[in-house]
């Protein structure tokens, strides 16, 4: 099977762009909605293009950090940000955000980063030693977390922020 180095995954929320982009670009919050990621600490709130934080993850027995680095932050259209762990890099998250009537489609989006030669493959090394996940495994588990990170926003939107 061919290794995808993209994914993307998308939900209706019901509420503006304005609002939805509010939630997810205060990164503290991803540890309330990500299956791996338990909390992001941002040394300067808010974060903003070039902000740097860390996210603290875990997935069963695994424990691991990443570094992050805030690559695009338009008001209410984007947010994305690359994630690398000892200088190297490994992904780009990002959401996209479209009026659709009264809510908004909410698009969440990963790009594996890990393709430059020794750099990539010791970025995959140090991904199956500490999340204990290859790169093939790697794409099933963002796409069931995307669904449930989607799902958990639009719930947090229900019940008011």
């Amino acid at each position: 099977m061919e290794r995808l180095w993209k994914l993307e995954e998308s939900a209706m929320v019901d509420a503006p762009p304005a609002v939805v982009y509010g939630l997810v670009s205060d990164l503290r919050n991803m540890g309330r909605w990500s299956p791996e990621c338990r909390s992001v600490w941002v040394p300067r709130p808010p974060a903003r293009a070039g902000s740097r934080f860390v996210g603290f993850n875990r997935r069963g027995p695994f424990v691991w950090f990443t570094v992050g680095r805030v690559a695009v932050a338009r008001q209410d259209t984007e947010f994305a940000f690359d994630v690398g762990v000892f200088g190297l890099p490994i992904a780009r998250w990002g959401y996209r955000f479209e009026a659709e009537g009264t809510g908004t489609k909410v698009t969440e989006f990963w790009q594996d980063l890990r393709t430059e030669g020794w750099r990539g493959r010791a970025a995959e090394l140090l991904g199956t030693v500490f999340a204990g996940t290859n790169p093939e495994r790697r794409v099933a588990l963002n796409r069931a977390s995307m669904r449930t990170t989607l799902s958990r926003i639009g719930e947090t939107v229900v019940a008011g922020g």
